[in-house]
């Protein structure tokens, strides 16, 4: 896929569209922020949910078609995704994995470059301490993105693994 110099002198000014995830087969949180050098921004988040009722392809099938509308409606120049940890339940560590397969299928489709994080080195990213709490990142994301309206606990986790991104690309 090629650029004209005019797209992409347009595409710089307007900073960089990066899309944050954070996989799972229950909920997956999704993240979207405008990265202009050291200024960042909300453009929005939210959580693609899935019935735990419903066969595993299914779940797999519904998450696949939602990320793709995430992807195709904000068009990110980067996504980062938050690498697997692996649970004390092995059939846990396996869905998440899956889950995961899907998220960075779905994100390469869309053409974006992709980058993985550990959860370690984003709440470091965010917080300054890689062994912060989830109420810690979240107070983060109100400084950083003020006025941010977080969807949950998974679109809050996707927020700063994007931001994470931003900190380490720019």
């Amino acid at each position: 896929m090629e650029c004209s110099c005019t797209e992409i002198r347009v595409r710089d000014i307007q900073g960089m569209i990066i899309l944050g995830l954070d996989p799972g087969l229950a909920s997956t949180g999704w993240g979207v922020i405008r990265s202009e050098g050291s200024r960042l921004s909300h453009i929005a988040n939210g959580q693609i949910k899935t019935d735990a009722k419903m066969p595993l392809a299914s779940r797999l099938l519904q998450l696949d078609l939602e990320l793709s509308d995430v992807v195709r409606e904000h068009t990110p120049d980067a996504v980062a995704v938050e690498e697997v940890f692996v649970n004390k339940n092995p059939q846990s560590t396996l869905k998440l994995g899956q889950a995961r397969g899907v998220c960075l299928l779905g994100a390469s489709r869309g053409g974006a470059e992709v980058h993985e994080y550990a959860a370690r080195l984003v709440k470091k990213a965010v917080v300054g301490v890689g062994k912060a709490e989830k109420e810690q990142v979240q107070a983060m994301l109100g400084v950083l993105l003020p006025g941010v309206k977080l969807a949950g606990h998974d679109a809050a986790d996707a927020l700063a693994v994007a931001i994470c991104h931003a900190n380490m690309d720019g």
